[in-house]
Order: structure tokens, then sequence, then C-alpha cells
């Protein structure tokens, strides 16, 4: 079994911490501490230059925020850029939450990937999650600068770091998102349902990198009973990493019914196929 670092300590040149690894709703339930309740955040950290971009803003957000504001990131400046694989409410319902977004000397560039006809104002996506009715803060009234960015070109430069994405199969649809720097690749790829066999346009995009970070909701025969519902079994994540060449997989996006017992004995059972998997847990940091 491959073992993981589960702290920011490292000499490797970026980090990836995890901060939400639940799927759909979250969850407090006992039995639910060991892999977290918190809906998806991960952070990607320059270990070199000192940048920080995350990637979703689900509940797991609320606890990035407080190790920004207690410094345990080093950061060159008072600045985050934070995109989204897609806005259903189980990735975007923390930011709220984000302390970050309340210091008048912070900058937040806040990313919408591709030709989404469901995002056609990102602004106003962020303005109606927090108006009265809803919540007893303005967006408005925040306190951060705030930058709202809609990336239409595939690959770009961003904070520092070359960022590629690739709509995949979802509904209302969702992206797939490349980083890479330093000579690593590191793949998010959350919430796709790859259907009979695994997309192809995916395989293309995946190929080659270093780690993959592929939702595995269900197990194939729940899969089954799921279909159209926008996910992937462990099985299919185990299928993607083999295709395309990639030694370390994590697991994602934990279906809210699978508590800690069901999910270490899942990741027991998977690693005996894969021995490089492994299950995302909340403060899982790993150095590429």
């Amino acid at each position: 079994m491959t073992r993981y670092r589960y702290d920011l300590m490292s000499d490797n040149k970026l980090l990836v911490k995890f901060y939400g690894t639940r799927g759909s709703i979250p969850v407090s339930d006992a039995g639910y501490q060991m892999f977290g309740g918190n809906t998806t955040c991960i952070a990607i950290y320059d270990n070199v230059e000192k940048r920080l971009s995350i990637i979703d803003a689900g509940t797991g957000i609320r606890n990035l925020g407080k190790d920004i504001l207690q410094g345990k990131f080093e950061l060159g400046h008072r600045h985050v850029s934070l995109g989204f694989t897609h806005f259903h409410w189980d990735h975007i319902q923390g930011f709220p939450f984000f302390g970050p977004a309340y210091q008048d000397d912070f900058a937040i560039d806040i990313m919408s990937f591709g030709r989404n006809k469901n995002v056609k104002n990102l602004k106003s996506l962020f303005d109606a999650q927090m108006q009265e009715a809803f919540f007893p803060i303005a967006l408005s009234d925040m306190g951060a600068k705030m930058n709202f960015i809609t990336i239409e070109q595939q690959s770009l430069k961003v904070n520092g770091f070359e960022l590629s994405v690739t709509p995949h199969p979802h509904p209302g649809t969702a992206y797939s998102i490349k980083i890479e720097k330093y000579g690593k690749c590191i793949v998010i790829c959350t919430d796709v349902e790859h259907g009979e066999q695994l997309n192809s346009q995916l395989i293309q995009f995946a190929n080659g990198a270093d780690l993959l970070i592929h939702d595995a909701q269900y197990t194939q025969s729940e899969l089954k009973k799921r279909k159209g519902w926008g996910h992937s079994s462990y099985e299919q994540a185990i299928e993607m990493a083999e295709t395309i060449g990639c030694d370390r997989l994590v697991f994602t996006h934990h279906d809210p019914d699978h508590d800690d017992k069901y999910l270490m004995e899942r990741e027991q059972y998977y690693q005996k196929q894969f021995n490089k998997c492994v299950m995302a847990r909340e403060g899982m940091a790993l150095g590429c």
C-alpha cells in the first residue's frame, strides 16, 4: 500500500490537500469522522512560489479559510484563485463561510470554465446564493476584492499554474481540471458519469497524469441502479487510472450513506486490485 503524507511539511514543490471529500450533502453523523463529512473542496499549493489555488467551494472551504487566516499556508500575496468543476449545491454551499472573503485586504479570482449554458452571469450566481432570504450578509458586503472570470479557453495559465479543462458527462455539465507545473500533472475528475465505456475524451485529457483524483461515489452494482445521476464507480476510477498509466489514484466524492466502516472496507478491498489507490480523507495532504 502506498503511504501518503497527512501534513503540509514537505519538500515537494506541489501539494494537494483535501478539505471536503463528501458528495451530494454534508454529513455529521457518528461514524463519519475518519473520511470526513464536508462536501468537495481541494487546495493546490505551490510550495515554491507560495501560491494557492482552490477547486470547488463545498462546506470544506470553511476549514480551508481558517487555515489560510491562521497562516498555515505561506502566501506571497493575499490572493487565491477559486475555480469550479460545476455549480451544483454541494460544490458552492461553503462559500458564504469562507473567512478570507470577509478580509478587505484579500483578493479572490472566482472562475467558471467553458461555455456553461447554466452560468450566464457568474457574479449573479453568488449574489443569488447570498440574497437576504437565504443568508444575512450580501455578497457585496463580504469585504474581499472579488474578480469574477468566465474562461472559455481550454488551456491557460492561472495563478502560476498551467491549467486545462474539458467538459464531461454530468447533469448540467461539469469540467475535469488538469493542473501542471514543475513537470508534474494533477487531474481532478469528479461528478462524471462515463457510461458503459470510459469516456474517450476524458482518457485523452488525463493521459499521463501523475495523480488522478476521481469520482467514486458508488460500487459497480450501486451504479447500475443510479444511471443518469452523474457519477462513477470505484471500478471505473481504477480502470481510468490503469488506462492513462497513472499509478496514484484518490477516490473522492464519497456517497453520504457510506460511513467510515464501509469506506475502510472498500479501500482495503480495492487496494488488492490496484495497490496505489486510497480513499480521500479530510485533512489528507499529498506531495507531488
